[in-house]
């Protein structure tokens, strides 16, 4: 199964709130933080809900 990497590209400061939580349950705090999770769709619906604050890359 592939592997999404997340990278934090955006503060969340002044964000809702389901947005905050939503980076905090993909490992992610502040800007430039990475994390590696595994592409299922509960990661992809959450990563869609912040797309505008992180990058996804596929990794092998």
């Amino acid at each position: 199964m592939s592997r999404l990497k997340v990278t934090q590209i955006k503060s969340a400061i002044g964000g809702k709130q389901n947005q905050r939580e939503t980076l905090r349950t993909l490992g992610l705090k502040r800007i430039g933080d990475t994390a590696v999770k595994e592409d299922r769709p509960e990661i992809r619906g959450m990563v869609n809900t912040v797309s505008h604050l992180v990058t996804v890359e596929e990794v092998d």
